[in-house]
């Protein structure tokens, strides 16, 4: 029978140090988690309670915090899922955890007392299959941290379905030499879209929201193409969001008629791209290039360091891969995830699922449906 394990190594954080380390599990609440996100520069739009609570409900969450000395040092939001009240099932870890405390270095201590407390409470003491998507990617500092950390679990098998490619760019030297930067081709557009007397509204309610889904779903109907993205769930998960959580949304106008939209996040020190779109009237516009030059001018602005654009595909989507290299950001891979299990069943039975749903997956394919739900 297949069984996955990590042996945990209670003491290698005590051993290293004369620290005392305390572990909360779901003690906090909506406020608070937001508040804590705050201290970190690793905080990003999935493990908000917001993405949370619209995405998996409410009731399926569960919030893990690690005290150093009385001080929060980690967190992280998982998604529980289990079929029935026995006890095995999975527990999910999306872009976490968070251990990456402001105005410090990464602190190989913290991400290892994590991995333990994460190993205890969910593999161990739930029986859960322990899942983690990491928010790392290859050759980094980060990286090399978390596959330290979490050595002693088992690694997921590479697949196209659970590999995160995509460009990632270092927003901050000068304006000017990131203007330089730019693949030839996409500053000469870039240059064209200035001249088209185009203008440029941000902002982050509901009203600009809806005016970018009207865009994105013309955009659907034009291009027919098949997508795991809910916009309307988005939606609430904008509306549900602290304000200053929210995510930005900027808008491209032409003589007063909405031409182009994106949606991205920014939170702690690294912000994602995460939707966008061109309405019917501008095709041509070329608005899309002036939108994300406007964002990268506000993230300098504010302080934020890294841009992600958001995962490419070369074969599948050569256009956006094209576009989005035109950033000359570095073509990354996300860490692929962490798994733990001491529970066969939960093994067994989560293993499962996953065949299940590709088998569906691909007869929706098939089929020539558009699949709407997004994996777990």
């Amino acid at each position: 029978m297949n069984k996955l394990t990590a042996t945990v190594d209670r003491e290698r954080v005590t051993a290293a140090s004369v620290s005392t380390w305390e572990v909360e599990v779901d003690r906090v609440d909506a406020a608070e988690w937001s508040y804590m996100l705050d201290l970190f520069e690793d905080a990003n739009i999935y493990q908000t309670w917001s993405y949370g609570a619209v995405r998996w409900g409410r009731k399926n969450l569960s919030h893990l915090v690690l005290k150093r000395n009385g001080e929060v040092a980690g967190i992280t939001q998982l998604r529980i899922v289990r079929p029935t009240r026995l006890k095995f099932g999975m527990a999910y870890l999306r872009w976490g955890p968070i251990c990456h405390r402001r105005g410090t270095e990464l602190d190989s201590e913290v991400f290892a007392g994590m991995a333990d407390a994460l190993h205890e409470e969910y593999a161990v003491k739930r029986r859960l299959l322990l899942h983690i998507l990491p928010n790392a990617f290859v050759g980094s500092a980060r990286a090399e941290v978390f596959q330290s950390a979490f050595a002693n679990f088992a690694l997921e098998p590479s697949t196209t379905a659970n590999t995160y490619r995509t460009f990632v760019l270092d927003v901050a030297p000068p304006i000017e030499q990131l203007r330089r930067n730019l693949d030839a081709k996409w500053r000469n557009k870039l240059t064209q879209s200035e001249k088209k007397g185009l203008r440029v509204v941000a902002g982050s309610g509901t009203d600009e929201y809806e005016i970018f889904c009207r865009m994105y779903n013309q955009m659907r109907e034009r291009k027919a193409f098949e997508t795991t993205v809910d916009v309307e769930e988005f939606g609430r998960i904008q509306r549900d969001l602290r304000e200053d959580q929210r995510m930005r949304i900027l808008i491209c106008e032409r003589d007063g008629k909405a031409v182009a939209g994106i949606v991205a996040s920014a939170m702690g020190n690294s912000a994602i791209y995460l939707l966008g779109a061109t309405s019917d009237d501008g095709l041509n516009a070329k608005g899309s290039y002036l939108l994300q030059w406007s964002w990268i001018q506000w993230l300098k602005e504010n302080g934020v360091r890294w841009y992600d654009l958001g995962g490419i595909d070369p074969e599948g989507n050569s256009g956006v891969y094209h576009f989005k290299k035109g950033f000359s950001g570095v073509d990354v891979c996300q860490l692929t995830p962490f798994v733990a299990c001491e529970n066969a069943f939960s093994f067994a039975v989560v293993k499962a699922g996953r065949v299940m749903d590709r088998a569906v997956r691909r007869l929706s394919n098939l089929q020539g449906g558009l699949v709407a739900k997004s994996a777990i």
